[in-house]
């Protein structure tokens, strides 16, 4: 099974950060599934008949990013989706007087997800946006090796827990052990 589909039934969080990932190094291949055939699948170790498949999912994901306008930058529909999907399941937990926890833990990452909104000129109201956002941009310093402020650190710290939680309710919904009336 490849990551995304073991991600996206165990944890839609992840999934969508390393869906963005996954967009990012496209572009960085010059949406040239041969470059990332190369880099990426066969040095995998996998089966000729799993490079085959991953390699066709890379290609199905170019053709996407083409027919969609993301070549330079934004996301696909089909993670627009993910961010849809949980920015109702938000709403609804927000509402709710059965999710206390999750409630607790938004109201401690609002300060931050408002600061980074300010930060960053952000204008859309977004606020999921704002989270994914935010964490991608962190694993990204990571990546190239920068150091994160320790301020900085305290924003992840409370918007992972946040959406760690929300993802973690998100499975329970699609499973039907969602307590939310």
């Amino acid at each position: 099974m490849f990551v995304q589909k073991e991600l996206r039934e165990k944890n839609i969080a992840e999934y969508l950060l390393y869906m963005w990932q996954v967009e990012d190094m496209i572009r960085a291949a010059g949406l040239d599934s041969d470059r990332l055939y190369d880099a990426v699948i066969k040095v995998s170790g996998r089966s000729q008949d799993e490079c085959r498949e991953w390699k066709q999912w890379y290609d199905d994901l170019i053709e996407m990013m083409r027919s969609e306008g993301k070549t330079e930058r934004g996301h696909l529909q089909i993670n627009e989706n993910v961010l849809i999907l949980l920015n109702d399941l938000h709403q609804r937990l927000l509402e709710s007087h059965k999710q206390p926890e999750y409630r607790d833990l938004y109201y401690k990452a609002l300060p931050f997800i408002v600061e980074f909104r300010a930060k960053n000129h952000s204008t859309e109201n977004e606020e999921l946006r704002d989270c994914f956002n935010m964490l991608y941009g962190v694993w990204l310093l990571r990546v190239q090796g920068r150091e994160v402020s320790a301020s900085t650190a305290q924003a992840v710290k409370a918007v992972s827990a946040f959406i760690g939680k929300l993802a973690v309710l998100y499975r329970e919904d699609k499973e039907g052990t969602l307590e939310i009336e």
